[in-house]
């Protein structure tokens, strides 16, 4: 714009010529004159942003994309997971070029714009508040495919996360995700926040007054914490756990991960949570998150006896020395044929209690019509 200014200055101010300008400034004659008609600064903008290495990888990177679109969201590669794949099929350039094309791509294949929300950050005093959340996942487990629910801790002053994978999302697997998560932080905090969860909340009123389930409030109060549920379409009130479960899906569940059994993908999601910890803290830069944990954990109340996470059921025993549950039949010793026990259901167990003993123990299983026999 500076040379417009004394080119417009020189000729319309001063009555210099046109071939003048051009010889003392070494422009062309037709460039003044582009110039001299021209008020408002110029807007340069770059129509192809080179990438000479790309080139070929394009096909096989469109061809991905193509893939993906197809896909949940929450199965879609991000562009470090495509570069990284790229580098696999023998790419020798920079992430930069991959991050351009991906988000370009993107653009011109978007269905509809989507809108945009200001936020405040809070803040949160150490051992004061941590924010739970549920997500659906695929994984492979024992060489089959399987959706599954992973529930998500995250401590809001130092970050520390945890998670804890289950076949399903039901109450006795989120009492035993809150036994497991408070072991592995040793302590527990002064307030849990939760969406307006069925298993969390029977009833939501005006504002933020709950009627809390019987069963989760015994979990409550057994930890001593104080629950918190968020406004209805409020994410924003619990962000920091939000978050964690997009990251979460693409450095853990991406691509999709293989173990034998639950109990082994479960032990390493805790170790991969720890190896986490080292990340730089996103507001207390100088710090990692694992040193402000080591700051926060102390003042967390200490746990004293885990909670007794089952649900209980009273079922009559079958002529057949069978309970059914959850579309399965456990067997029972003959003696109690006929009379009422109590099926005590716990995330990855099942016991059945009569007159204050257990009388039986089984493995759960999550498949439907089968019967499981101890005899």
């Amino acid at each position: 714009m500076d040379i417009i200014a004394e080119v417009r200055r020189r000729h319309l101010v001063s009555g210099e010529s046109i071939s003048s300008i051009a010889r003392s400034l070494k422009i062309s004659r037709p460039t003044v004159r582009k110039h001299l008609s021209t008020e408002v600064e110029p807007v340069y903008k770059r129509e192809l942003q080179p990438e000479p290495k790309l080139g070929s990888f394009k096909v096989i990177l469109e061809k991905w994309l193509e893939v993906d679109i197809k896909l949940p969201k929450n199965q879609r590669r991000t562009a470090q997971r495509l570069f990284e794949g790229l580098l696999d099929e023998g790419y020798t350039g920079a992430y930069d070029s991959i991050q351009r094309f991906v988000k370009q791509w993107k653009i011109n294949n978007k269905k509809s714009p989507t809108s945009k929300q200001a936020f405040i950050p809070l803040a949160f005093p150490p051992a004061e508040v941590c924010q739970f959340d549920w997500s659906m996942e695929t994984v492979d487990i024992a060489g089959r495919e399987l959706k599954i629910k992973v529930a998500h801790f995250r401590l809001a002053y130092s970050r520390k996360m945890f998670v804890v994978a289950y076949p399903r999302e039901t109450q006795e697997m989120l009492l035993d995700a809150h036994n497991k998560a408070f072991e592995f932080y040793g302590g527990v905090p002064l307030q849990m926040v939760y969406d307006n969860l069925k298993t969390v909340v029977d009833t939501v009123f005006v504002g933020k007054e709950r009627k809390f389930n019987r069963r989760f409030m015994a979990l409550a109060n057994h930890y001593l914490f104080e629950p918190v549920a968020c406004t209805p379409a409020a994410g924003w009130e619990k962000g920091q756990v939000e978050n964690q479960v997009g990251n979460v899906r693409e450095w853990l569940f991406t691509p999709r991960a293989k173990f034998d059994s639950f109990s082994d993908l479960n032990t390493w999601l805790a170790l991969r949570c720890e190896a986490l910890s080292s990340r730089k803290h996103p507001t207390l830069s100088s710090q990692t998150i694992a040193e402000c944990f080591q700051e926060e954990q102390p003042l967390l109340r200490k746990i004293t006896t885990p909670f007794a996470g089952y649900i209980e059921h009273f079922l009559k025993v079958s002529p057949t020395c069978l309970v059914r549950h959850d579309r399965v039949l456990y067997s029972v010793p003959a003696k109690w044929i006929g009379q009422i026990v109590s099926v005590r259901v716990m995330a990855y167990s099942l016991s059945i209690v009569a007159k204050g003993e257990i009388i039986a123990e089984h493995q759960r299983c999550f498949s439907r019509d089968k019967i499981i026999c101890n005899p």
